[in-house]
Formats: structure tokens, sequence, C-alpha cells
């Protein structure tokens, strides 16, 4: 299964996996998400090193969903001590999301955090790593909610924080 079929052929090879008229499904990426067979249990990712952790982390979620026990295996030729080969051993070491998310974070970085741009190549932090410092990031946080809060009392922090807002910014984060 791959993403040039049509909704509708997407549609009968699911249903004929999930209905056990097929045993084994090949298919693409295009089964990362939104995809719900709970007697899949066996799942072979090929050239596993070209995925990223979350990417992985998604895949691997597709099986296991039942009764029954589930193996996922990552395929790979590269080194075990290669960074792909560290990444994949941290996938296979845990199943806790969360962990693999922050080491998702500290390998590609953070991306622009108050902006549309979640790749970690434009990264907008100079000083910080939301990795890193992020009990130095909560309390910046906790200090700019309470003077905010206090903001009628000193009207000169608004024109001071005026400076560092940028209105693309603001309707950004005012969407989430």
């Amino acid at each position: 299964m791959h993403g040039r079929l049509s909704a509708d052929e997407k549609d009968a090879a699911m249903a004929a996996f999930r209905a056990g008229r097929i045993d084994v499904l090949v298919c693409t990426t295009v089964i990362e998400v939104g995809v719900d067979v709970p007697n899949a249990t066996v799942m072979l990712v090929m050239d596993a090193d070209r995925f990223g952790i979350s990417q992985l982390h998604q895949l691997r979620g597709r099986i296991g969903r039942g009764a029954h026990p589930s193996l996922c295996l990552l395929a790979s030729w590269v080194p075990p001590a290669s960074p792909a080969g560290e990444r994949l051993r941290a996938v296979a070491k845990t199943m806790d999301g969360f962990a693999l998310a922050d080491l998702d974070l500290k390998e590609r970085k953070e991306g622009d955090v108050l902006g549309r741009n979640q790749s970690g190549k434009a990264i907008t932090l100079r000083l910080l790593s939301l990795a890193e410092h992020r009990e130095y990031i909560e309390a910046a946080r906790d200090f700019c909610v309470r003077a905010y809060q206090d903001a009628g009392k000193h009207p000169g922090l608004a024109l001071l924080a005026a400076r560092f807002t940028d209105t693309d910014r603001i309707e950004y984060l005012d969407k989430a």
C-alpha cells in the first residue's frame, strides 16, 4: 500500500488485511497514522536508519494493539556506533513516547519555537536550549506571567516588551 493509491484502493487493502483475507501488508509510511488493526502483530521497517525517532515510534505504534504480543524489527546496515545506529538503539530501548520526544528534541533541536517552522534547521534560540535549560525557561515563564499580571502597575514594562514581539508570532501563539 502506498500514497499514490486512491482512497478506495487503500480502504479495500486495509479492509482485506483487517478481515484476514491477506496476511501480509507491504506498505510505505502511509501506514504511519490513522490505522488501527488490532491483530497486526509483526512489523519490519527496512532501512530504519532513514527514519526519525518520532516516525519510528509512530510506525511501531501500528502493531500490538490487540491481545496478541507484537514484534517490530528495525532493519539497517549502519554501524551500531554511528548516530543513526544510536538512534535506532534508543528507539528499541524504550516505548516511552515522552523520552523519545525529548531525545528527538536534543538531536534535531528546537526549530522556530515562536513560529510555524518546526524544523530544527531554523533555530531561533541563540543562547538557550529547550532540552538543556528547561528550569531556566520555566522560571522565566513564571516571572513573565507574574509581571504581565502586574503590567498595569508598570507601564514601561509593556513598552519594553513591545520591542521584542513580532505580530506574526503573537498571532501564531494566540491560535495555539
